[in-house]
């Protein structure tokens, strides 16, 4: 869409357009000798049409003690109808309209790649009718009610989540982290809504409504993150205050000193705060269109304001400085199994498992006994909290934390390894302790570089790491990136009482990805979420990071720089050159029709030099981050 159209789409563009034909209109008819009366016309109806509606809106603002940068352009065109100036008039409409239009479609532009992702949204899906017997229905999506079975077709996109009832494939999660992140489906796995299903057909039994599916979610966010309207506008509106009462004055006075009311009329026009108006929105929408082009989306564009002031930095440890993929290190076999047993049964139930640990089992197997290691997955069951379990070559195996086996297992318990630092699973097959798997989550590579880099280019002062998990993990992940600050096994009462304390210290900006992780992010000034699994619909942060990498979000910290740089300059450069304009206007030299024309160039430059935000030509990130992933050691055996 041209942004033209986005310009005439919206009622201030359709008013703009209108002015400026009746400015032409007017100068026509000048030049052709018509009557005062007759090249007015064209300019009283588009003040009365355009002017007082925008009058009106300025006016109650006023009245409800909230008045806006804007007020003084109000003043501009009613001093020029009361003296009979309608072509000045006319050109305030103008940029009174016209800028409000080109907000309007900057926001637009910004939103296309947001847009995307929501037309991409399912619109119908196949039912089974007469209790599934392979006839279906299309329904919208909106009619979708939990409990009925769909039928998911080869590369269509999943409606809603659920759970597979029939068939065998794949399924391509990328949409929701950015990277390849396929995952094989069977009787009983987890499906989400967006995805995109893979070659064979699968039926599902629907878990939630398209509304409240992980999509919708998503798009949610998306809606959200375009509605929100930037805090630095209301700034731009306080830094306008003093403006305002500088400018009255400077006009009271050039009246008083030439008793020409046209000299407060010439101050009026010039001191229009357009740069304020328009610019500094310009800037922020800007920065949040360069954001989703890096897989950031801005929740709340007040984070731009105020990342580039962060001096503590809080880091959740699981998925945000590690990979969130743990690597398998040790394998204790329990008495009776061996272990390519527990390695190719536990290998083929967590193929159909979305858990960290999951792949680092899939990867062992596949690593020690080859690629096609084979094993039946008769029934499969995912159930919070307690675990994995199936029928696999007509055993029954589970995959679960140690204190669910302990239950399990009861006297049985005993055989257990002791408990060692680190994260593990316990494999039970047939009823019987059969292993216990060592994990060990590796820092991405590059890490240690980004804190290192934090204080230098970012003025951060301290860095955090708070963590639910075990102290020795914690503190183990916290010596390899560099930070000495440090917090273990903490819930998210004290996560979040961590944060409520140090927000008395400086302004926090807290990294997390996990639900746990909500409380702390919303009471933080700055709440970014890493964009894993539900995460990404945390109502908590400001910003996600679709892609999580420690990479954007140097990116994000970088933009949060750029477009406050540049709003101040815009805003503060056009207030400048405004203020020579209206010492030239109470000295006599600047009349109010060249004024309203300086005013145009002014705003002109503001708005340009607000468009640079997205005009980068080289990386953000000062940091290098490598994409491999980290080195998975060959499990040893124990």
């Amino acid at each position: 869409m041209s942004r033209l159209r986005l310009f005439l789409q919206s009622r201030q563009g359709v008013i703009a357009v209108a002015s400026l034909a009746a400015i032409a209109a007017s100068l026509i008819l000048s030049a052709a000798g018509a009557s005062e009366t007759v090249r007015n016309a064209p300019l009283v109806a588009v003040v009365v049409i355009g002017g007082i509606p925008l009058v009106w809106e300025i006016a109650k603002d006023l009245i409800a003690r909230n008045p806006g940068a804007d007020l003084l352009a109000a003043l501009a065109i009613v001093t020029a109808v009361l003296l009979d100036e309608w072509l000045v008039a006319a050109i305030i409409v103008l940029m009174l309209s016209g800028g409000e239009a080109l907000e309007e479609a900057a926001t637009a532009r910004a939103s296309r790649v947001l847009e995307a992702l929501a037309k991409r949204a399912p619109t119908l899906a196949h039912r089974l009718v007469d209790g599934g017997n392979g006839r279906t229905e299309d329904i919208p999506v909106s009619e979708i009610r939990v409990g009925d079975h769909l039928l998911v077709l080869p590369h269509e996109v999943c409606p809603v989540d659920g759970e597979v009832v029939s068939g065998r494939g794949t399924m391509d999660e990328s949409y929701l982290t950015g990277e390849p992140y396929v995952i094989t489906k069977s009787v009983g796995s987890k499906v989400l809504s967006g995805a995109i299903n893979g070659e064979d057909a699968l039926v599902i039994r629907a878990a939630k409504t398209a509304a409240d599916s992980r999509y919708a979610q998503i798009v949610g966010v998306l809606e959200e993150a375009e509605a929100n309207r930037p805090r630095m506008r209301r700034m731009a509106d306080r830094l306008g205050a003093w403006y305002t009462v500088v400018a009255l004055a400077m006009g009271i006075l050039g009246w008083v000193v030439s008793s020409d009311p046209e000299r407060f009329l010439s101050v009026m026009v010039i001191a229009t705060p357009c740069p304020l108006l328009i610019a500094v929105p310009v800037a922020i929408v800007g920065a949040i269109s360069l954001a989703a082009r890096s897989a950031i989306i801005i929740k709340d564009p007040g984070v731009l304001e105020r990342i580039p002031k962060a001096t503590i930095m809080m880091f959740d440890k699981t998925g945000t400085l590690t990979y969130g993929r743990p690597t398998l290190t040790t394998i204790d076999v329990g008495a009776g199994f061996e272990r390519a047993e527990v390695l190719r049964l536990s290998g083929a139930l967590e193929r159909y498992s979305r858990h960290p640990l999951a792949s680092a089992i899939v990867d062992a197997a596949t690593e020690e006994l080859g690629p096609d290691f084979a094993a039946d997955v008769e029934r499969l069951a995912e159930v919070p909290g307690m675990g994995l379990v199936g029928t696999v070559d007509g055993r029954e195996v589970r995959i679960t934390s140690r204190r669910v086996a302990e239950e399990l297992l009861g006297p049985g318990a005993s055989s257990l390894p002791p408990r060692r630092a680190g994260m593990e699973s316990i494999l039970i097959i047939d009823d019987r302790y059969a292993a216990t798997f060592q994990f060990r989550d590796e820092p991405r590579l590059g890490s240690a570089e980004f804190i290192s880099h934090l204080g230098p280019r970012h003025g951060v002062t301290r860095t955090m790491l708070i963590s639910g998990d075990r102290a020795s993990e914690v503190e183990y992940l916290a010596e390899r990136v560099g930070i000495e600050e440090v917090h273990a096994e903490a819930s998210p009462e004290e996560k979040l009482e961590i944060v409520r304390r140090e927000n008395e210290k400086g302004t926090t900006l807290f990294l997390g990805d996990g639900i746990n992780d909500a409380p702390a992010m919303a009471a933080a000034h700055i709440g970014v979420a890493f964009g894993r699994e539900s995460d990404i619909t945390s109502e908590a942060a400001g910003a996600v990071v679709l892609d999580s990498s420690l990479e954007r979000l140097d990116e994000l910290l970088h933009i949060g720089e750029r477009m406050r740089r540049i709003a101040l300059q815009s805003a503060v450069g056009g207030i400048a050159l405004s203020m020579i304009g209206m010492v030239l206007a109470v000295m006599g030299m600047l009349p109010p029709l060249l004024g309203a024309i300086a005013q145009e160039a002014i705003d002109l430059l503001a708005i340009l030099n607000a468009a640079r935000v997205v005009a980068v030509r080289r990386p953000l990130a000062d940091y290098h981050e490598f994409v491999a992933p980290a080195p998975r050691p060959v499990p040893e055996a124990v």
